[in-house]
């Protein structure tokens, strides 16, 4: 629920008390005298699903946007003309979900983006312990460098300045995610780089081998359900007047991590590390701005002046295309990514069946240790170029001519020609 305060002007007051009485509202109008052009101030509780409705009304009785208008939470109100008021909006809040108004929408919007020295301050931060905890391969670290990342704000602000017709909140909110995205990624690089120049981790380390750092190597389409969920879940808190902290942290998930990765892949010189990163990154930034907006668009949010939403509409459709075209874009990778993948583990285990059956029809007590594909090719379904096969027998097997026999059932099993090379281990157990 919230309490609202209304500064009424001169030669409104009967008008605004006459729109109150008609909406079946308690309230308290008193005198104003700082001697400017208000002459009255009026106090009244509302439901929070109330108060959009309610200062429509008050704005056709004559309290226009320039009004002084102050609305804040409330935490009790004891009043029977109140509770039939809670029941008159009992079914807009349950199926909005106790959305709030318009202008608390914008002003807590304007509370999350943060002041630029500060934005860029924690962000560093945040994109230096998401670097260290990669490295670390400590998912704990990666976990604590989202809690503190401030980049919900910025894509907050960018959605709703879209649909209420605000387009300094729109370019504010973009321009900050823009450079929070390089912020970060410039950390995350130079401290990669410091790290590497101060021999602060081994010299042969290989980011790839780890597995907080792989993960981010190869992005499929299910970065795409993360990065929406973590754009509605933001918008829905903030239109709910829910707390935006722990959805805060869920849209760092989405980007930070990432960030950091693209920065330890230009600092080690790892090209698919940053191509792979950077466009989950470019997805995530996407899809979370696309998700943020329609959401926003779907829940009835239309600028102030009626004749303003037809241009807010045209911009909506405009950018809602935009953002769309660029996920499509983009998922043709993460398509391709998630194509390889399946058929990557489809073919790895058709192969180890095959070979399996081989060496079970040539002796019993052979058996298979290891298996290594290295598929080639630019487009996907990549080729299966070459099959390494580790095999351990028993002392004084005869082994011969097992090379051609798994070379003959791997390409029978896969249709197409193939390298095989066979290594013979043997295997004394006691």
């Amino acid at each position: 629920m919230r309490l609202v305060q209304v500064m009424i002007p001169a030669g409104k007051r009967a008008a605004v008390i006459r729109a109150l009485d008609d909406e079946g509202i308690d309230y308290v109008v008193t005198d104003e005298t700082s001697g400017r052009e208000y002459t009255a101030v009026a106090m009244f509780p509302l439901p929070t699903a109330a108060v959009e409705p309610v200062l429509e009304r008050l704005r056709e009785a004559g309290i226009d946007e320039s009004t002084y208008t102050v609305i804040v939470a409330a935490e009790t109100v004891i009043s029977r003309r109140f509770e039939a008021l809670e029941d008159e909006y009992e079914e807009d809040a349950e199926r909005g979900g106790d959305r709030i108004s318009r202008e608390e929408l914008q002003a807590k919007a304007d509370s999350l983006a943060s002041g630029l020295g500060t934005y860029v301050l924690m962000t560093v931060i945040s994109a230096v312990i998401a670097t260290a905890g990669l490295l670390l391969d400590s998912p704990a670290t990666v976990v604590g460098s989202m809690v503190i990342a401030p980049l919900i704000g910025p894509a907050m602000s960018a959605a709703v300045g879209t649909v209420v017709d605000d387009e300094e909140m729109f370019r504010r909110g973009v321009r900050m995610q823009i450079l929070g995205v390089a912020v970060a990624v410039a950390a995350a690089t130079l401290f990669a780089l410091a790290l590497r120049w101060l021999a602060l981790v081994p010299p042969g380390l290989d980011p790839l081998e780890l597995a907080e750092v792989s993960e981010r190597l190869a992005p499929n389409v299910l970065v795409l359900v993360v990065a929406i969920g973590a754009g509605v879940a933001g918008i829905v808190s903030l239109m709910t007047g829910v707390s935006a902290t722990l959805v805060g942290v869920m849209i760092a998930v989405a980007l930070i991590p990432p960030a950091a990765a693209v920065g330890i892949g230009i600092a080690f010189q790892i090209p698919r590390l940053v191509l792979g990163a950077g466009v989950i990154v470019a997805v995530n930034v996407l899809s979370i701005n696309l998700s943020a907006l329609v959401v926003l668009w779907y829940e009835g949010y239309r600028p102030q002046r009626w004749f303003r939403e037809d241009d807010a509409r045209a911009a909506f459709l405009k950018r809602a295309a935009v953002l769309a075209v660029a996920i499509a874009v983009l998922s043709v990778f993460l398509g391709g990514v998630t194509y390889e993948s399946y058929a990557v583990s489809t073919a790895e285990a058709d192969i180890r069946t095959a070979v399996g059956d081989e060496l079970a029809a040539l002796d019993s007590n052979v058996e298979l240790l290891e298996l290594d594909i290295e598929r080639t090719g630019t487009v996907p379904p990549l080729e299966t170029e070459r099959v390494s096969v580790i095999v351990g027998a028993p002392p004084g097997s005869d082994l011969t001519g097992l090379a051609d026999a798994l070379d003959g059932r791997v390409e029978a099993t896969i249709g197409s020609d193939v390298r095989i090379e066979v290594r013979i281990v043997t295997v004394e157990r006691a």
